[in-house]
């Protein structure tokens, strides 16, 4: 590793500890992922001795029916630690090696949800609370692995009458909460850090406001820092969602239109062009409007990104590690595509002396909506 990056690995059941520096001399590379539609995932590969007894103890985590060594993988840059992944073990295999006497462990993981995606609670009642208490409720099982809530309160409450209906739990705890969100038009993920040991649950909108990470920058010289970043344009992607709202007396759908910009999509490009396609979300009829609403500003603002962007970075030239789900500037890639992003994903990739970023980039439109990108 570089001077100025060092990698930390803790592993154990449940609370994760530092591992022997013969651990951390066997690791030879590592990759981690963290996106917004899909569980966070990780890769280790070690070199080891045939006779270390370290293969054998991931096989047989590797192969538990539920998961039980848990990962934490940390990269410190320039004196700041950042997570790079939390999870569990959830597969492990042993590949031949460079020579007769050792041979190349591959262990591999996904996040906390692995966790919560186990035990089916199809039926716990969640009486007379709205889904974000019900989201806490489920969540506060979990305090005891370093889960951490943050949940935002949806801006349309609706808490429904003990004595018309009472909610219940639906699958598994992973299942119910993305449910949930998905109702209001959330979205829900767990999120390494901010320290190791201690793993984020985010719960509520995707949030594309902010302060802007350090600028990517292409073609500029000695201030280039993005390895390659390929840009398209895809304006046939947008679609003007119609939710329907049903009214109780006459039991008549009422279409609503939600435009593609709203309070959980603000504009990050000038120019879109308006959407060519209409989608009728015709489950929002048995919704109530609030939830009717939200589902459909959700799925404007999914489909309302029609630039999208996928490039490289070296982290040590970058200067600090790239995070997902956050905002980033984009310079010198021209008039049409500079300007501010949602960093959709994010592929860590470290070995010896290198440590880079694959990562995925999006926005509503062409053309900056800021003068200048801060560096």
């Amino acid at each position: 590793m570089s001077s100025s990056l060092q990698l930390g690995l803790m592993v154990g059941p449940a609370i994760a500890l530092p591992v022997p520096e013969s651990v951390i001399d066997a690791l030879v590379s590592v990759e981690a992922t963290q996106g917004d539609n899909d569980p966070g995932v990780f890769t280790l590969r070690f070199t080891m001795s045939n006779s270390s007894v370290l293969p054998t103890l991931f096989l047989v985590a590797g192969g538990s029916p539920f998961p039980i060594v848990r990962v934490v993988l940390t990269a410190t840059l320039n004196g700041s630690v950042t997570v790079l992944a939390d999870g569990v073990v959830t597969q492990a295999q042993v590949l031949p090696g460079n020579d007769a006497g050792h041979s190349v462990l591959q262990v591999t993981g996904e996040d906390l949800g692995k966790l919560m995606d186990k035990l089916d609670l199809t039926g716990l009642p969640f009486p007379a609370m709205p889904a974000e208490a019900a989201v806490a409720l489920v969540l506060a099982k979990y305090a005891v692995l370093g889960v951490v809530p943050l949940i935002v309160p949806s801006i349309m409450l609706d808490v429904p009458i003990p004595t018309a209906k009472i909610p219940a739990q639906q699958g598994t705890d992973l299942k119910y909460i993305t449910a949930l969100a998905k109702r209001v038009g959330y979205v829900f993920y767990l999120s390494p850090g901010p320290v190791p040991g201690v793993c984020t649950a985010y719960w509520g909108p995707r949030i594309k406001v902010g302060v802007p990470q350090s600028a990517l920058s292409l073609d500029m010289d000695a201030h280039s820092n993005a390895t390659s970043i390929t840009f398209t344009y895809k304006p046939q992607k947008a679609t003007l969602p119609i939710v329907f709202i049903q009214n109780e007396q006459t039991h008549i759908p009422i279409p609503i239109p939600i435009p593609p910009i709203t309070p959980l999509n603000p504009p990050l490009g000038l120019i879109n062009l308006p959407p060519s396609n209409i989608t009728r979300l015709k489950e929002t009829a048995k919704y109530t409007p609030a939830q009717a609403i939200m589902v459909g500003i959700a799925a404007a603002a999914n489909s309302a990104d029609t630039v999208e962007a996928e490039g490289s970075l070296d982290v040590l030239r970058y200067g600090r590690i790239l995070a997902a789900r956050q905002l980033v500037g984009v310079r010198g890639a021209g008039m049409a595509f500079d300007g501010l992003y949602y960093v959709s994903e994010v592929r860590h990739s470290v070995k010896r002396g290198e440590f880079t970023q694959k990562f995925k980039l999006s926005r509503n439109g062409l053309i900056s909506t800021v003068p200048v990108v801060a560096a």
